[in-house]
């Protein structure tokens, strides 16, 4: 060795021997015998520097929260092993100090984890209280489908929450696995009732289709559309069957009413062809039956119409569209000649005319009473007699005037 080399925090001697400064004194650190003392120097400066180096990364990684604080106090307390016999030269004093400093910034970030998590332990109890109240409220309904899917889901939403506490989890877990099965029980129930309903539907819609290929062949339309009137409203009362089959039982009921029901629609359009010259008759007849309005002559018009009822019916039937059109215009004139025939009842009925005339009598003769009573309270001076004898003379007059009238329309 030529020389000895020096550094404000460490020297190598000329012997090879390394030191570190430690507040004002210094330690042996190791020995340096393969080459120059400044050579030593920097080989144990860099072993210095790794250590800083990791004190920043520690830092850092604290401050981006890339470490837990459990993390970072066992990784503090590494680095300080490290640190204390360090064959390294610096001032290793300001690591240390450096490393106390984050002491603090680990008990804050412990704080604030353990904060963050009541937070979301608070807010997990909410949600999975509200789980369970919507899981319950399911389980009290009868909606399957939709009620099966929304239980799944909540579920799934329950397993992505943290859990909380042993006895606050396992009695709402309770609460909502106990909602859970008396749903799916019940749902099952259902659903085996249904299909025990199901198949006793299949039965009898498959008895009604027996019935109603019976009937399809039938020419008795009449009867036979009753038939499956009412075969139609047993069908829906009996229920849905299985769905594999309800599709297949109603296209073969529905086919056996179609071969009826067209077998009665081409014989219908056959007789409604048949029966398009009556038509044409009956028009002709309505054309003369329709000018005896307005009735001016009540016995001409029953003579008439007698006529044309008796042709009426002698033209035959006429197609099924045109019944209502043409029996409707028919029956205005017979009512015309109804209403005319009322009216001259009215005004020729001798019970009415008798019972008009003597009303009239009795209202004269009361007047007459009236007029002469009234004469008298004038005569007298008696006003207040005046006063209502003239109101009961004017009453009866009016009531005169209304008979007369009356029995004028019976005249």
């Amino acid at each position: 060795m030529t020389s000895a080399a020096e550094h404000p925090w460490g020297r190598v001697d000329a012997e090879g021997r390394v030191f570190v400064k430690t507040g004002d004194a210094e330690r042996e650190i190791g020995e340096w015998k393969v080459g120059e003392p400044a050579e030593g120097l920097a080989f144990y400066v860099r072993r210095f520097e790794g250590l800083e180096t990791e004190v920043d990364l520690l830092e850092k990684r604290l401050t981006t929260g890339a470490l837990s604080p459990d993390e970072a106090a066992k990784a503090v307390a590494k680095v300080r092993g490290e640190v204390a016999d360090a064959a390294a030269i610096g001032d290793l004093a300001s690591l240390d100090t450096r490393l106390d400093a984050l002491a603090p910034a680990i008990e804050k970030q412990r704080e604030e984890r353990r904060a963050e998590r009541e937070a979301k332990v608070a807010e997990a109890t909410v949600a999975k209280t509200r789980i369970v109240e919507e899981a319950e409220k399911i389980a009290a309904g009868q909606d399957w489908r939709a009620g099966a899917d929304r239980l799944r889901a909540l579920l799934e939403e329950w397993k992505a929450l943290p859990r909380l506490s042993k006895s606050a989890d396992d009695e709402l877990w309770h609460r909502f696995s106990a909602a859970r099965t008396s749903f799916t029980r019940k749902r099952k129930t259902h659903f085996a009732e249904q299909n025990t309903q199901r198949e006793a539907a299949q039965k009898v819609k498959e008895k009604l289709i027996v019935e109603a290929e019976a009937l399809s062949s039938s020419t008795e339309w009449g009867p036979t559309s009753g038939k499956y009137r009412d075969l139609m409203t047993e069908w829906k009362k009996a229920g849905s069957a299985p769905r594999n089959v309800e599709d297949k039982l109603w296209k073969r009921f529905r086919a056996a009413q179609d071969v009826f029901f067209q077998a009665r629609d081409a014989a219908n359009a056959a007789l409604d062809e048949e029966f398009a010259a009556n038509a044409v008759v009956k028009e002709q007849i309505l054309v003369e039956a329709e000018a005896l309005l307005p009735i001016t002559d009540l016995d001409a018009a029953r003579k008439a119409l007698h006529d044309i009822a008796d042709r009426w019916e002698a033209a035959g039937k006429v197609p099924r569209g045109r019944v209502k059109e043409l029996e409707g215009r028919l029956r205005t004139v017979e009512q015309a000649v109804r209403a005319a025939g009322e009216q001259e009842w009215k005004r020729s009925d001798p019970e009415k005319s008798a019972r008009a005339d003597d009303m009239i009598g009795k209202l004269q003769r009361a007047i007459d009473e009236t007029r002469e009573s009234l004469a008298k309270a004038e005569a007298a001076g008696d006003a207040r007699k005046v006063k209502d004898l003239t109101q009961k003379l004017e009453s009866n007059e009016s009531f005169l005037a209304m008979a007369q009238k009356a029995a004028s329309d019976y005249s």
